[in-house]
């Protein structure tokens, strides 16, 4: 899509049924994007860094940043794009040369999750007045300094797990890597994200898994080969308990 003639476009993101690939490859945008989270969780890396975006979370990305979705899990809110020409006030911008990751709790979350509905319903109506005071009233709500970057260690830990170039390793293979030990990868990674390394690499292994089924033809061992596990029983048994299909089951449901 070309966006260079937009001022403003937003729509809603839903990815809880979704069952394809869970990635969006590096793009960037003429326009000041944004993601809300309103449930589950969408890792994003941007400007080298990475950011896990959970319920109430906002991530505001500056334009010609290029980005990428990592990894997404039963994920709905709203993402979208602005033109400064629709801001009444460009001073809440003053700040934005890096992405603004920041977190909206309990009844702050609660209203940006409703501004944000109704931002959408004046976009499908073609109400640019209401989206402009709407948008001028959530730039306002973003504090200067307060964002939500995984810290170095953490951040390249995440890089390279997800890395489509590097096969996917352990513990500790990740640990050594960093340099640091098992234990104190394991403690900053859960700190962070509240979810294990261990749970990380599986993650991985299901996106990768999923691509390959989707859209190769390579036989169900040789997909369990390529994400490090060699047992086709084990790969199947761990595919679907979290999918609910089964590796053939899911390669007919994407590709017939």
């Amino acid at each position: 899509m070309d966006y260079s003639s937009y001022r403003f476009y937003i729509r809603r993101m839903d990815t809880a049924s979704r069952n394809g690939a869970s990635e969006v490859p590096a793009a960037s945008l003429p326009l000041i994007g944004f993601i809300y989270v309103t449930q589950g969780e969408v890792l994003v890396e941007a400007d080298g860094n990475s950011y896990l975006c959970q319920a109430g979370h906002v991530l505001i990305i500056p334009a010609q940043c290029l980005f990428a979705i990592r990894y997404y899990h039963e994920a709905t809110g709203y993402t979208g794009a602005f033109s400064t020409s629709m801001l009444t006030d460009t001073k809440p911008l003053r700040y934005l040369t890096a992405p603004v990751h920041q977190a909206f709790w309990f009844d702050e979350g609660v209203f940006m999750g409703e501004l944000f509905n109704m931002i959408q319903e004046s976009f499908e109506k073609r109400d640019e007045l209401f989206i402009e005071k709407a948008l001028d009233l959530f730039l306002s709500r973003i504090k200067s300094g307060k964002s939500l970057a995984v810290p170095e260690v953490v951040n390249r830990f995440l890089e390279s797990v997800f890395s489509p170039d590097r096969p996917i390793g352990t513990i500790a293979t990740y640990a050594a890597a960093a340099g640091i030990s098992e234990n104190y990868l394991s403690r900053q990674v859960k700190q962070s994200t509240g979810r294990s390394v261990g749970e990380w690499i599986d993650s991985v292994r299901i996106v990768k898994a999923k691509r390959l089924l989707a859209s190769t033809s390579i036989p169900i061992i040789d997909v369990a080969a390529a994400i490090g596990l060699e047992d086709q029983s084990y790969f199947a048994r761990f595919f679907k308990r979290e999918t609910g299909l089964t590796p053939t089951g899911f390669r007919k449901t994407m590709q017939g």
